[in-house]
């Protein structure tokens, strides 16, 4: 199989866990290169995510390292597997790879849990709302890449829409509730459509109220995703250049401590939906 110029974000995942197996195991990399047939470069390119591997070999490599964690090495040996084409493809490579590599995060999610400082989380933003955040970015978007992300963003939101959709828990701070994208008009309509969607049995939003005080990581928006393994989940930054992805033990245990935070001092859901519904009408 052909060597990829642009692997994606899961991609790039797989051949990460695949190097951490073995450099844990202490198995260089002449060595596991020889255990599984290959040469040393095509090795390094299963390593960055530019060559895919076969389910056997990946098994062979998880037997060879001694890791006895069945459900890690199925859960990669699923990651391995071709899939279908998602429906985000259809972007590239018209729109920056990191905002694909955020929808097949979300699609293969089964569980999210997000904190927005600032923003109403794009999953629940409406067409008007989204518009009037992507008229304010510099330089200015050409309109056809307006429409674009706009699109796209709706698409995006089918993620909960489905047969099994995954649990999603959201803590939206008052600040974000609070800001007019769009004016007085979109951003009521924003609230209500927050205030419907919080009443699907898989979707929590809370509320975390300006007099809740401090909280780490102020400001920043974050988006957990939990894989079918705790190893393999995924947390989701937003920066000034893209989207960034972390997966470090260490990097997961700190955002899984900030979520934890954050929902201790949010409202109750019940609450939040009142809070919610008291900013909508004074609107």
């Amino acid at each position: 199989m052909a060597s990829r110029t642009s692997p994606t974000e899961r991609q790039r995942r797989l051949g990460s866990e695949l190097r951490k197996m073995r450099t844990t195991a202490d198995i260089s990399a002449e060595n596991a290169a020889r255990l599984l047939g290959v040469d040393r470069s095509r090795l390094s390119n299963i390593e960055q995510g530019l060559r895919a591997i076969s389910e056997d070999r990946l098994r062979t490599l998880a037997n060879a390292c001694g890791c006895t964690d069945e459900a890690y090495v199925n859960a990669l040996a699923d990651m391995a597997r071709p899939s279908h084409r998602g429906w985000w493809e259809r972007y590239r490579p018209t729109l920056p790879s990191g905002l694909l590599d955020i929808a097949e995060l979300e699609a293969h999610a089964l569980r999210m849990r997000t904190a927005h400082s600032v923003h109403i989380p794009g999953i629940f933003q409406t067409s008007d709302h989204a518009l009037a955040v992507f008229r304010v970015v510099v330089p200015a978007l050409p309109e056809h890449e307006v429409a674009l992300r706009l699109a796209h963003r709706v698409e995006r939101q089918q993620v909960l829409d489905g047969v099994t959709p995954p649990e999603y828990v959201g803590v939206i701070h008052e600040a974000a509730l609070r800001m007019q994208f769009g004016g007085r008009k979109v951003a009521r309509a924003q609230l209500e459509h927050l205030l419907a969607v919080s009443e699907r049995r898989h979707i929590t939003l809370r509320v975390t109220p300006f007099d809740a005080g401090a909280f780490p990581g102020a400001g920043q928006t974050v988006n957990y995703s939990e894989g079918p393994v705790p190893q393999l989940d995924t947390v989701q930054v937003d920066s000034t250049h893209g989207p960034e992805f972390l997966y470090g033990e260490a990097q997961l245990a700190k955002y899984r401590s900030h979520l934890n935070w954050m929902e201790r001092i949010a409202l109750s859901p019940e609450k939040s939906r009142d809070f919610i519904h008291d900013i909508a009408r004074h609107l």
